[in-house]
């Protein structure tokens, strides 16, 4: 018997209820509703002597269904349906596979028996959503683990293997047949509830605690798990099962929730293609990656630890030696660390390269060289004439015209954005830039590629900057102007890390470098138009050598290796120099002030992207802000923000932004950006 989502079938005197409700077997209605009617059924036939709960494919149960946390409850409520599993005089056994996360693994603490097959992944993640489990994880794992690893697991959302949980008490048996040893432990009820939490040394208990206040930087939600876990040792279970349902309940209404959840189905919407590229992709396992630099080597690295084989080219053979080792080395530590798999270096797929032939063989030519564009259209000229035909070519620019560099070669058809950020062996993010000059297959095939490394890859139109630097640009400006309107840096900076980004604006410019932002800018200082509002603070720091922490001094002072608690003189010099210049009179700026006109900066060039179809979804802006340029996750991402805005209240930060900005200013369509289906 089938129903929604669940099939009943009996096997000897065991009742087998099987999960199969693509792609990870979440607990939804239906769900909850067939695991009723299997209690209904065991509890009914007298010939049955237990059941067993499995789930098809390769996963048991990957959680509860986050569509649903945006409705009404919908019965039977999981808590329910887990305290019938409990209550049911028989015993009911859990058999996993591939996952049992959230719910699902909250669903195996109420059986009597846990059976895991290797390698099967188990944990309650829930403070990653900015929520704690709500049906019973609290109360529960602490009884079979004890309160330090119960904290620990919680509280940071860890997620073990089924030998790890073996050794924690959490699963009875590893077994490559999960289902057959949890049928043959079938026996008297072994209720969790029933048990007492095991006792811990308070050292413990005070290092699991700081351990996930510390990964999650003190978040309502990880504040509220452990006193759920607390509660465990000190309330009987059915008090401390009230008190975990009603933080649940109150955390699922909060807006960190809301604009976690909306993450996690943005990151899952941003692999989608737009029905107009979705194709075949091509087939890419030879890599060739052409400069040996910081970024070159890192690209490398990326793609040798996710098996591809890679020519590194640079025609200075010394730093081309120098990064050869340099990559051994750096595999050789992550593979002694358990980080990659030993057989990635036997034998390592690596091949030096300085002469232009050694790319032919490749499927995919990144190009990873100085950003700029006469040098990088030299560089695709002579990739032209080595890469085989049908090969991509790929340009690594934070901000370059692909089409321009596209013109340098034969083939503009075959070439594509692949802007990695900084380590690329570290960031998740990769921008896969398309043109509309694009072979059918070209987006696939970068996309692809990216989810290979282990990236989230997101899709982007040609514009300057794509999505992240070029709403990077706008929100930096805009701070640039607060400064001359009366502002100090370290003010602008408080008020965003107040917010929730891990660094100020001024802080990460002194941290990646003046002088990257100083070269862009002169390089555009020809064609820009005199009437644009323009701040040469910047400039003027880099003119006396202050380019940041690398040379000790940029926007703070780095002296001893620390930054000042403030802007020093000359800092505060060249601030007033540029207001009295551009005839502005200071005034003191709200933290308020400051984040909202900092972030309208940001949702109003979203809006231009989306208009202009540089980004194919709104949430993929979100995306890109959150994973690559430190927007802080829990409040989801720019357009999430301004999604939770009054709408007048936003339409007045837009004017204020405008006001500040002056000649050029473009308005965003809001209506557009905020009514776009989140998905």
């Amino acid at each position: 018997m089938t129903r929604g989502g669940l099939t009943l079938l009996v096997r000897g005197d065991v009742l087998v209820a099987e999960i199969d409700h693509p792609p990870v077997n979440a607990l939804s209605a239906p769900v909850r509703a067939g695991l009723v009617e299997m209690l209904a059924r065991l509890g009914a036939d007298e010939r049955l002597r237990g059941a067993v709960i499995t789930g098809a494919g390769r996963c048991f149960i990957g959680g509860a269904d986050l569509q649903e946390f945006g409705r009404p409850p919908e019965p039977p409520l999981l808590p329910d349906v887990l305290e019938m599993i409990e209550a049911c005089p028989k015993p009911v056994a859990a058999a996993m596979r591939g996952a049992a996360l959230g719910g699902g693994l909250e669903l195996a603490l109420a059986c009597d028996v846990r059976v895991a097959e290797p390698g099967t992944r188990l944990g309650l993640p829930e403070v990653t959503l900015g929520l704690i489990p709500g049906a019973g994880g609290t109360q529960r794992l602490p009884r079979l683990c004890g309160l330090g690893a119960a904290m620990r697991l919680i509280g940071t959302g860890e997620r073990v293997d089924a030998e790890a949980a073996h050794a924690l008490g959490l699963v009875d048996e590893v077994a490559a047949d999960a289902l057959g040893a949890a049928m043959a432990r079938l026996g008297p009820k072994r209720r969790v509830s029933a048990r007492a939490v095991p006792p811990a040394a308070p050292d413990e208990i005070l290092a699991a605690e700081a351990a996930a206040l510390k990964a999650g930087k003190g978040r309502p939600a990880v504040r509220a798990a452990l006193a759920a876990v607390r509660d465990a040792a000190t309330l009987p279970f059915a008090q401390g099962l009230a008190a975990e349902r009603a933080a649940f309940l109150a955390l699922r209404a909060s807006p960190e929730a809301a604009a976690l959840r909306h993450m996690f189905f943005a990151e899952r919407a941003a692999g989608r293609l737009p029905a107009g590229l979705r194709a075949a992709p091509r087939r890419v396992e030879g890599v060739a990656v052409i400069g040996a630099g910081t970024m070159g080597l890192g690209i490398a690295q990326a793609a040798l630890e996710a098996g591809f084989e890679v020519v590194l080219f640079d025609m200075e053979g010394g730093k081309l030696a120098a990064a050869g080792e340099a990559l051994r080395a750096r595999l050789a530590e992550r593979a002694a660390a358990g980080r990659i798999a030993p057989e990635r270096l036997s034998p390592l797929r690596l091949t030096l390269a300085a002469g232009w032939e050694a790319i032919a063989p490749a499927d995919l030519v990144i190009e990873a060289v100085f950003e700029d564009l006469a040098v990088k259209r030299e560089v695709f000229g002579r990739i032209d004439l080595y890469a085989k035909p049908g090969a991509v070519l790929a340009t690594n620019t934070s901000y370059l015209d692909i089409e321009a560099i596209a013109a340098a070669t034969s083939r503009p058809q075959d070439v594509l954005g692949l802007h990695f950020f900084a380590p690329a062996t570290v960031m998740k993010l990769l921008e896969v830039v398309n043109t509309p000059n694009a072979a059918p297959g070209l987006a696939a095939t970068g996309m692809a590629f990216g989810q290979r490394l282990g990236k989230l890859a997101v899709l982007c139109g040609n514009g300057f900057g794509f999505i992240g630097n070029r709403v990077y640009n706008a929100y930096r400006t805009q701070c640039e102007f607060m400064l001359e309107d009366g502002a100090w840096p370290e003010e602008v900076d408080a008020a965003l890390e107040a917010f929730g980004f891990a660094m100020g604006p001024f802080t990460v410019a002194d941290l990646s470098g003046l002088d990257i932002a100083w070269r862009m800018r002169a390089a555009q200082a020809a064609t820009r138009d005199a009437r644009v509002r323009y701040v040469p603070v910047l400039d003027a720091l880099c003119e006396q050598g202050r380019l940041g922490r690398k040379t000790g001094a940029g926007y703070y002072d780095y002296a001893g290796g620390q930054r000042g608690a403030g802007s020093d003189e000359v800092v505060r010099g060249a601030i007033l120099a540029a207001a009295a210049a551009r005839g502005s009179a200071r005034r003191a700026l709200a933290a308020e002030e400051i984040v909202r006109r900092a972030l309208a900066a940001m949702v109003n060039e979203a809006a231009l992207l989306l208009a202009e179809g540089v980004a194919a979804r709104a949430s993929d802006i979100d995306v890109v802000m959150v994973h690559g340029y430190g927007f802080p996750r829990f409040r989801g991402g720019p357009v999430q923000w301004a999604r939770t805005r009054d709408r007048a209240a936003l339409a007045r930060d837009i004017d204020l932004i405008e006001a500040a900005t002056g000649f050029g200013f473009r308005r965003g369509p809001l209506d557009l950006l905020l009514t776009e289906a989140v998905p």
